[in-house]
């Protein structure tokens, strides 16, 4: 189902679609708990075991740090905002594995905008495969809700199948300890580590949205996604792991969907009243520049987001996007 067919439905298929999210979801609470508690804090891993995220970044280029397209299709809007930093093939080499991770966190059709929007993430699967001669693609997170569940009614797994992508999901052998330098709370905690182990590159997609507690979901809090164990204790110090995951992930591009913004409700939200369109898509080398441009999709300032201030005394870049000199464009 595309985009447009999406907007089409009534209310009685909405709701319809809702409450079989609903029982996926609570099924998925036993089988989350189960998964977390199983990879827990030092739970069943050995010294020995301990691991570093590699650091898939790219060589820096002055002037092609973000780039920000308007538009409404999310298919050009994309292509563009990538060519413009100087197309995949920057990003991505021929004979390269390349891992995608979008927000999968829920059980939630794509309509609700909680998840990407699986029709961007096929797009950028193409161009890695096409342009950038990936010789292969996958897709994986670690949501929320139960995997299975979340990456089939979001439509990200049927979609990127069909581009050509693996689509990974998490599995209790797949995550390893690790600690951040200098880090407060990433310390000997449990990652999501060994599709990304394997891999060249990794891309970041995510939408835009309010969040409860954070203020915003956004590229950097995408990252959320890598933490296993009872990762829900971070959400007492929201920015501080937030702050760290910038710290401790290295992307090589991270993709921010601002075509339609969250602005309530969130993450989850539930309705498309809590959504508002915007019309723009945000590309960078760095997590730090997409989300200080993306608050303002949500009429908030960086001061508003006390975990970007964070970052950025952290050593992760800029809030000051602007100083980067982004690519603005518009595309019909």
């Amino acid at each position: 189902m595309n985009e447009q067919d999406d907007k089409k439905l009534n209310r009685r298929q909405l709701l319809a679609r809702a409450g079989k999210a609903g029982i996926s979801i609570a099924v998925a609470g036993a089988i989350s708990k189960l998964l977390y508690d199983a990879v827990g804090p030092r739970g069943g891993v050995e010294d020995t075991e301990r691991v570093t995220l590699p650091d898939f970044s790219v060589q820096p280029r002055p002037g092609q740090v973000i780039s920000i397209v308007n538009g409404s299709d999310r298919i050009k809007t994309v292509d563009k905002a990538i060519e413009l930093l100087g197309g995949i093939e920057r990003f991505v080499k021929p004979g390269e594995t390349v891992a995608i991770k979008p927000n999968v966190a829920f059980a939630s059709p794509a309509m609700l905008g909680a998840t990407v929007n699986p029709e961007l993430v096929a797009e950028v699967v193409r161009l890695c495969y096409s342009r950038g001669g990936a010789k292969k693609v996958i897709v994986t997170d670690n949501p929320i809700n139960d995997p299975e569940s979340c990456f089939a009614l979001s439509g990200i797994g049927k979609a990127a199948s069909a581009a050509g992508a693996e689509v990974v999901l998490p599995k209790a052998q797949f995550f390893k300890h690790t600690s951040l330098a200098g880090g407060k709370l990433i310390k000997d905690w449990p990652i999501f580590f060994e599709p990304f182990s394997k891999v060249d590159k990794l891309i970041g997609i995510t939408p835009v949205k309010d969040h409860h507690r954070a203020g915003a979901s956004m590229t950097m809090k995408n990252w959320y996604g890598l933490l296993g164990g009872r990762r829900n204790i971070f959400h007492q110090d929201i920015n501080s792991i937030i702050a760290e995951l910038a710290m401790l992930v290295k992307p090589t591009l991270v993709i921010l969907d601002g075509t339609e913004v969250m602005m309530t409700n969130g993450p989850t939200g539930g309705s498309i009243s809590d959504l508002r369109r915007a019309n723009a898509l945000i590309a960078s080398t760095n997590c730090l520049a997409a989300d200080s441009y993306g608050c303002s999709l949500l009429d908030m300032k960086v001061s508003d987001l006390p975990y970007l201030e964070k970052a950025e005394k952290a050593g992760a870049g800029t809030t000051d996007y602007e100083s980067l000199k982004p690519i603005i464009a518009t595309v019909s």
